[in-house]
Formats: C-alpha cells, sequence, structure tokens
C-alpha cells in the first residue's frame, strides 16, 4: 500500500504535547501554509480560533512520550504510517485515515516506518461539541475506535486543515463543529434528533441578510438575532434549504461580485480588497476552488470571447429558412 496521500486528508496526535529535540516549533508562513521545516522535521502551527487549534507535523521516530490532553485531537495521515498506544492497544494509522483522540485518554506517538510520519491535526474543546449538541440533549460522542476509515469526515476536516495560514472564519466554524458533531455521533451509534421541517422563513432571512451583507464580515450573532435559531441550528436548517453553509454562500456571493469586477477591468489586488479577501493570494486559491481556474485565466479567456468578432447567420449557414442543406 502507498504510503503517501496528497493533502486532502490528514491525520492526528497531540496539541500542546513535548516532542524531542529533533522537532523544531514554526509558526504559519504565510502562502501555501506548507510545512518547510529544516531537515524535513518540525511543527507548524496556524492562527488559533477560540476552542480550536491546528498544526501540521512532520517528523520520524517515536516522538511523543505518554500524555493525555484536555479536547479532542482529530485529524488524517498525509504521508507514512503513524502508530501509537491507546486504550490498552497498540494503534497504526495509514494515509486517508481519520484519527479521533477523546479527551483525557493517554496515548504516545511516532512513526511507524523509517519513512516517518507526516499528518495535520486539530484540537477541538469539548466546550464547542457540548454547545452544538445541547439542543438536541445529547452528550459528548465516544468514538470506539480511534482509527477510521470515513472518507466524509476527512473532507470536513480537510475544509479546517487546508490553508494553515489563513484564519478561521466565524461562520466557517459554527458549521464545521456542526459537521463534526454529526460525524462523531455517527461512528459512536448516537442518534441525533431529526431536524423535522426546514425553517424556512429564518433560513431566507439569513439568506438575504448574507447576500446584503456580503462583503464584509458577518458575526454568527447577527445571524442568531434575526433568526431567533443558535448558529449550530441554523447552520443545519440552512445546508439542508440550500445545500451549502452560510459561510460558503456568503464567499460564492464575493467570488461572483469579483467577476464583475474583474469584468470590469479591476486589477486582482483591487478585486481583492474590494470584495473582502485577506489579500490577493486568497482570493486567487478561493477562486480556482470555486471555478477550477486561476482569476488571471479566467480574466484572458473573457477578453478573448468578447473581442472575438461576431459571426452573422450568413456567415454559418443560416438563411431565412433556418439552416443550409
Amino acid at each position: 500500500m502507498s504510503q503517501d496521500l496528497t493533502p486532502q486528508v490528514f491525520e492526528g496526535l497531540e496539541r500542546l504535547c513535548e516532542p524531542q529535540e529533533r522537532s523544531g516549533m514554526l509558526s504559519a508562513p504565510g502562502g501555501s501554509g506548507m510545512l518547510a521545516a529544516p531537515g524535513g522535521s518540525g511543527i507548524l502551527t496556524a492562527p488559533a480560533f477560540p476552542g480550536i487549534e491546528r498544526i501540521e507535523a512532520q517528523f520520524s521516530g517515536n516522538v511523543f512520550e505518554p500524555h493525555r490532553h484536555d479536547t479532542y485531537a482529530l485529524g488524517v495521515t498525509l504521508h507514512g504510517v503513524q502508530t501509537f498506544t491507546y486504550r490498552g492497544e497498540r494503534r497504526f494509522s495509514m494515509p486517508g485515515q481519520v484519527i479521533v483522540l477523546h479527551p483525557d485518554e493517554e496515548h504516545d506517538g511516532g512513526a511507524a516506518t523509517e519513512a516517518g510520519l507526516h499528518y495535520r491535526m486539530l484540537y477541538m474543546e469539548p466546550a464547542l461539541l457540548m454547545e452544538c449538541l445541547a439542543a438536541e440533549k445529547i452528550g459528548l460522542p465516544f468514538v470506539d475506535q480511534p482509527v477510521i476509515a470515513d472518507g466524509a469526515l476527512a473532507q470536513v476536516l480537510l475544509a479546517a486543515l487546508g490553508e494553515l495560514d489563513q484564519e478561521l472564519d466565524e461562520l466557517f466554524v459554527d458549521d464545521f463543529v456542526s459537521r463534526v458533531a454529526g460525524g462523531l455521533s455517527r461512528h459512536a451509534q448516537v442518534r441525533r434528533r431529526a431536524l423535522g421541517t426546514v425553517a424556512w422563513k429564518q433560513v431566507r432571512a439569513a439568506r438575504d441578510y448574507l447576500e446584503a451583507h456580503a462583503l464584509r464580515p458577518v458575526r454568527s450573532g447577527e445571524l442568531e438575532n434575526i433568526t431567533g435559531l443558535d448558529r449550530f441550528t441554523l447552520s443545519r436548517h440552512f445546508r439542508t434549504a440550500f445545500a451549502t453553509s452560510p459561510h460558503r454562500y456568503v464567499l460564492m456571493r464575493r467570488l461572483q461580485q469579483a467577476k464583475a469586477l474583474m469584468g470590469e477591468g479591476e486589477g486582482l489586488a483591487d478585486v481583492a480588497a474590494a470584495t473582502g479577501f485577506a489579500d490577493q493570494a486568497h482570493f486567487i486559491r478561493h477562486f480556482k476552488k470555486a471555478y477550477g481556474i486561476t482569476p488571471g485565466r479566467w480574466v484572458g479567456l473573457t477578453r478573448f470571447t468578447r473581442q472575438r468578432p461576431t459571426r452573422s447567420a450568413t456567415d454559418i449557414g443560416m438563411g431565412s429558412q433556418g439552416i443550409y442543406p
């Protein structure tokens, strides 16, 4: 089996661990957010969000001695095989497998082979999940197996771990925590309460508000005030109604406005600033993710289309009676 995985999924181990001296601590350098430690070993830390920490780590050998966290540790292996002792058993995680370590559960960690280990991980305070599940009167989910094969949950984690040089957006976190809670509850065999009838009045109000304020950061509390729903319930209703999250809805409205400005000849840096992106690089990444093409390439193609001469019906073989035989 291949021991490599492109950064589509990740794995995890430790928050605030004390690795041996072979690993250095790095902070996100800006740009891609990929690990670039001397000698290929190190830990890259992302900008923190209240209740969530994110890292990328790369090392060889046994690095972490037995320890425990006060958070959930969730992630996916990128390269190599991760091994750790957890709840009395030796565990192994292959690239693409999801790691779920529960608060206050002792574990160690390291690379199982000489090829070394590369993974990304986030550490989530239990209070975030409790707040999300409180309305359903569900306790914290306990996943018995710490290594699971779940492509859908891996993609959810990828959404938070893909750009470690960027801060997490509040609306994104609302939807992210709700989806993580769903994934963990599913593996813990805890049945979540059915959503019931979509709260159409509330989700339409949220959609209209997001549309009107798409070019500035919208806080979760604003949507709670206008809908009367808590942020996690709103996120579930919104996704059911519109097949996307409030965060993604705002992002696409910004990108639509960006296309309009580029069509008017605005430069990419000015477009990024006018449509609420952190910088030009941030704008370019999101544009390519959404449309499969860079903004510069999009501008070039649309300009070519606008400048291409229009052919008449006679030019293409059409007359008053239709297409000529």
